[in-house]
């Protein structure tokens, strides 16, 4: 459930769009498979001394690994963020959806944080800290954390009016400090 298109501004274009890292769903995926197994072996074990309680253990254990998996895939699916060339959108929900907006012109700080687990299978958490009272927005388990974060504070920098350009050098533009409210 990407952005739809008819929710752009005008002049507005999708840069980068990605869902969490996979990785969040690794635990129930796992949790979901020893339930089968457990389940398929009780089944099996029952099922030779009665086929009818048998089978009501395969479907119970059906219905439990459904009910382990569904839910935290469809969070997963429908948990978007997407970062276009004007602003920054979280999107979450599939009956209630909600979502945040920040402008990039807006952005103070962008920031990440990744840990051993997270350095391994290239994802890591994404802070970005906006001129609102609100609390900065965390953007977790974001997959190739360097490649979002380099791109969404090359487009802050831009919408800054500090963008890396003729007499701006890459290493400038990195340590400029920028003014409040977005003047130079």
């Amino acid at each position: 459930m990407a952005l739809s298109h008819s929710l752009l501004l005008d002049g507005e274009h999708i840069i980068i769009s990605v869902r969490t890292h996979i990785k969040v769903l690794f635990a129930r995926f796992g949790i979901a498979l020893l339930v089968a197994i457990a389940g398929g072996a009780t089944a099996l074990l029952i099922g030779g001394r009665n086929e009818t309680v048998g089978w009501w253990t395969a479907g119970i254990t059906f219905v439990a690994v459904l009910v382990i998996v569904v839910p935290p895939l469809v969070r997963w699916f429908s948990w978007t963020y997407t970062l276009t060339n004007v602003r920054l959108i979280e999107q979450s929900g599939v009956v209630r959806r909600t979502g945040r907006v920040i402008p990039l012109s807006r952005v103070n700080d962008v920031s990440f944080e990744k840990d051993l687990n997270d350095r391994i299978l290239g994802c890591g958490t994404l802070i970005v800290h906006d001129a609102s009272e609100q609390a900065g927005l965390r953007l977790i388990d974001i997959p190739k954390i360097e490649t979002f974060h380099k791109t969404i504070s090359s487009l802050v920098l831009k919408a800054h009016g500090q963008g890396v350009g003729p007499g701006i050098s890459a290493k400038d533009a990195e340590t400029k400090p920028m003014a409040p409210d977005g003047d130079v």
